[in-house]
């Protein structure tokens, strides 16, 4: 605890909700008493450049809200509420009982469960030193995304998949190397060329890519002709998800261990504003919807997993279901 905690005598109670009267000091003081970061991570967690988070931290400490323990070179902040004086903290438990579920709280809370994990890869690392530094290492020498890419190696190779709403052909990329043919979809032709240069560019060409213009709701292939689909943050464009999902459900085959579906998507979130800046139909989807949608488009076997959120993105949520025919 600070030695010289201003006392209500020294600040007036205005003084005081002014310093938890921005968003994101209320945001801060929340997730700190929670758990004990470090600024780097605090930001990551908030989503706001490392200046603002110096700049909110120092009107919270010099006020008494937060504390700061240093290890080293690094600094680490926590709010620790049985510590807090006693006007201060009756001051924080009314306004924390208010917050109620907020979207960007949840969105806060994920965050930080991420960077504790990252926090986790980290210490572990760390004592992983002594056999030879190896994760360090071999992020140094390979990056980081090279599991990712390599486990697509377990597709299988006789596959013909399509690309669903292909965009700038990032999935039709990653795809191609490692299955017989990939169709790539997309009512936009200029997304159709940008994903055909994105190719060439790569150094993949497109010797087995097809590039087709097409709607989600009336996909220009026949039916029983696709081992496999991926739908990629597509769904929340669409006026009527299920009807798109009845139609992909068409142009699947059972044969090679195939008829299998995979949708990336937003969970249900509030940005509104996502409507008009990006076109979005739909804010994301909730639990029971994910799971009602495929079950009307009479999809069998469907399995939904949220994704780890990346704590530098910005975006709500994702999950990624699995479904089969």
């Amino acid at each position: 605890m600070p030695k010289h905690a201003p006392s209500m005598s020294s600040q007036s109670a205005v003084e005081l909700l002014t310093q938890l009267g921005d968003p994101v000091r209320l945001r801060m003081v929340r997730v700190l008493e929670q758990q004990e970061l470090a600024v780097g991570e605090l930001v990551r967690v908030l989503q706001i450049p490392q200046s603002s988070g110096s700049r909110h931290l120092r009107v919270l400490a010099d006020g008494g809200w937060v504390f700061k323990r240093t290890a080293g070179p690094a600094a680490y902040y926590r709010v620790v509420l049985d510590d807090l004086p006693i006007h201060l903290r009756a001051i924080w438990v009314t306004l924390r009982d208010q917050l109620g579920d907020d979207s960007n709280l949840c969105e806060d809370d994920r965050r930080l469960a991420a960077v504790l994990a990252e926090r986790m890869t980290n210490s572990a690392a760390f004592f992983g030193r002594v056999a030879g530094e190896w994760d360090e290492l071999r992020n140094d020498m390979f990056g980081r995304e090279f599991t990712d890419h390599s486990l697509l190696g377990f597709l299988n190779p006789s596959w013909h998949i399509a690309d669903l709403g292909c965009g700038t052909g990032n999935a039709t990329e990653l795809l191609c190397p490692w299955v017989e043919h990939v169709t790539a979809i997309d009512r936009s032709p200029e997304m159709l060329e940008a994903a055909q240069n994105r190719l060439a560019e790569s150094g993949q060409g497109a010797s087995n890519v097809t590039f087709l213009t097409g709607e989600l709701t009336n996909l220009p292939l026949n039916s029983g002709s696709i081992d496999a689909a991926a739908c990629v943050l597509v769904l929340h464009h669409v006026d009527d998800p299920v009807a798109a999902l009845k139609e992909i459900r068409r142009i699947l085959r059972k044969t090679q261990n195939g008829g299998i579906l995979l949708v990336v998507d937003m969970c249900q979130h509030d940005r509104h504003e996502y409507r008009h800046a990006m076109g979005h139909v739909h804010l994301g989807f909730s639990k029971n919807e994910r799971i009602e949608m495929f079950k009307q488009a009479d999809f069998k076997d469907v399995r939904v997993n949220k994704l780890r959120p990346d704590v530098d993105a910005s975006g709500p949520s994702l999950f990624a279901a699995v479904a089969h025919i």
